[in-house]
């Protein structure tokens, strides 16, 4: 994404009706920072500061927000500058080919290569999966993940999970999608009929089937089963227990 040394910067004042850019260059290649309102250089502070429908872009990754600033490090020997972090405020969207990312505020760690939104209406879009969150969304670009904290959801075509946090790992096969989604704490799906809970929880969203372990229990109305595992089909709603070598225990209570 946007990181590593900048060797050119190139500043164009535009006009107040048209939008203001920098471009730079960089080892990983160019980085292209431009907005509507203007771009403000503090050297004091060393950073540059985008407003109005601000853009970040490169290597087909691009952030927007109503404002973007970024903070810069001199180079070591002489190499120029170095940005090391990126502020978004207000109306944060970070996208790429395959995946999509909201929230209100946002903070890219150019050295980690991990971005982190937080703010209302947190949302992770791929074309498999939909994630949505209340404290906050990481995306780890190195190690392909992405982090969903505090009342995490994800949602398939007939019932959702729910857990304290949810890590989605993105496949490296090409697709570049979620293949598994990972659930801990306070695991919770639900369908139109049942609700299962569980301590932990794996989820894959090609296959839409969850499997929860640790202390699983499945309520469907009065009646109740217990088991060690479980999987749950999103899809198609059918749940099963799985004993994991031990007996599995169902309560039924028959209409009077």
């Amino acid at each position: 994404m946007i990181r590593a040394a900048i060797a050119v910067l190139v500043l164009i004042l535009a006009s107040p009706a048209v939008a203001q850019s920098v471009v730079t260059s960089s080892s990983d290649g160019p980085l292209e920072i431009n907005a509507d309102d203007g771009i403000e250089w503090q050297r004091d502070t060393k950073a540059y500061i985008a407003r109005g429908n601000a853009r970040a872009a490169r290597s087909g990754v691009e952030v927007l927000a109503d404002t973007l600033t970024a903070f810069y490090r001199d180079g070591k020997e002489g190499g120029g500058q170095e940005v090391f972090r990126i502020d978004a405020d207000g109306n944060v969207r970070v996208s790429s080919k395959t995946e999509k990312a909201f929230g209100d505020r946002g903070v890219y760690h150019v050295d980690k290569s991990v971005f982190v939104l937080v703010g209302g209406k947190l949302r992770l879009e791929t074309a498999s999966a939909v994630i949505t969150a209340r404290d906050s969304l990481e995306y780890w670009d190195e190690r392909q993940l992405a982090v969903a904290r505090g009342e995490a959801i994800v949602v398939g075509s007939d019932g959702r999970l729910r857990a304290d946090i949810l890590t989605a790992h993105i496949a490296k096969d090409g697709k570049q999608d979620i293949k598994q989604i990972d659930a801990f704490g306070n695991v919770l799906v639900s369908t139109g009929t049942e609700i299962a809970r569980g301590d932990e929880g794996v989820y894959n969203p090609r296959t839409e089937i969850a499997t929860l372990c640790g202390n699983v229990k499945i309520t469907r109305g009065k009646n109740q089963m217990n088991g060690t595992c479980a999987e749950v089909n999103l899809k198609t709603g059918i749940s099963r227990l799985v004993g994991g070598g031990r007996r599995v225990k169902g309560v039924f209570k028959p209409k009077k």
